[in-house]
């Protein structure tokens, strides 16, 4: 099969070429040609076809769908930790135009095709808003609640799909986070009681690698989460991470009063047809902490200064 990935050297898209490898797929990737990009793509696409392009530019997108029989649309700007450099809440014509504008470019290519491909597209969880007063966990047929640009953008970018005519999927994902530590200000958006699911990254990827052949999959929405074992609490995940890095968890004064988009999902279909649950939060902590390596011995050591730091990022004053 033929697949184009959008979005190849973010976050999920890496995941996705590693869980692709070896499966007999002519793999596409698509994404902007930036430095970091360029760099991702010498040590993950070896084997396979790059094509730099931006998802705002139609004829660059119509060149990437040409001969292939399915687009995995990851392509985003995100709130917070995107790899781009820019953030759906503060660059909002750009999120925009990459996140409406690019599936309307990518819909209005593929209907252009011969023989059109088929989409699968990720979503969010945030769709559905702030739900912590409900009880969980939330289900594919829940009315979405957009709360923020960045949903916003995701449910225009569903309807836009499910209109299109086309055969299609999405797929909407609980917190994926990249595996590495960062302090800034979106660790502290989250109030420590929310309800939060975790899906590790490799999983996503696995679950969108398995998606491709399975004929059940069109024309429905699915959640993609860790599952029961993932449900927990953002202190919870909070104190783990803090934990690791040989500190106390951060006082609730430091973070964000109000309810987050996040919560728990019902993810029983998704798994029945992809089978990719496979990793919990520990396993998460524990690639951390190999990634770390040394740096966490001096991290440890100079723990005051380093929590210093991390409340120095606090979005509350």
């Amino acid at each position: 099969m033929n697949i184009l990935i959008t979005g190849a050297f973010g976050n999920i898209g890496l995941s996705t070429l590693q869980a692709l490898v070896g499966r007999g797929h002519q793999v596409r990737c698509f994404d902007l040609p930036t430095r970091a990009n360029q760099k991702l793509a010498l040590a993950h696409a070896k084997g396979l076809q790059v094509l730099w392009g931006d998802v705002r530019q139609f004829q660059a997108v119509q060149a990437a769908v040409q001969d292939q029989d399915l687009v995995i649309h990851l392509a985003a700007i995100i709130p917070e930790l995107s790899h781009t450099g820019h953030h759906s809440e503060t660059d909002t014509e750009l999120s925009h135009a990459v996140n409406v504008g690019g599936m309307r470019n990518l819909v209005h290519a593929v209907k252009g095709m011969a023989q059109p491909a088929r989409i699968i597209f990720t979503s969010s969880l945030s769709v559905y808003g702030r739900t912590q007063q409900l009880l969980p966990p939330r289900d594919t047929t829940n009315a979405v609640n957009p709360v923020g640009h960045y949903a916003l953008q995701k449910v225009m970018a569903e309807q836009i799909l499910r209109a299109s005519g086309l055969d299609w999927a999405v797929l909407r994902l609980a917190a994926a986070v990249p595996v590495k530590l960062v302090f800034d200000r979106a660790m502290f958006l989250i109030p420590p009681h929310n309800r939060i699911e975790f899906v590790h990254t490799r999983d996503v990827g696995i679950a969108l690698a398995n998606a491709v052949d399975k004929a059940g999959l069109w024309r429905q929405v699915w959640h993609i989460g860790g599952g029961a074992r993932c449900q927990t609490t953002y202190g919870q995940m909070q104190a783990q991470v803090m934990a690791l890095l040989g500190q106390a968890p951060l006082p609730e004064t430091v973070f964000s009063k109000v309810d987050y988009s996040v919560d728990w999902l019902d993810t029983t279909a998704s798994q029945a047809l992809l089978q990719y649950q496979q990793r919990t939060f520990d396993d998460y902590v524990q690639e951390l902490q190999m990634l770390l390596g040394k740096k966490l011995f001096w991290i440890r050591l100079l723990r005051p200064l380093v929590r210093q730091a991390m409340l120095l990022r606090s979005a509350l004053p």
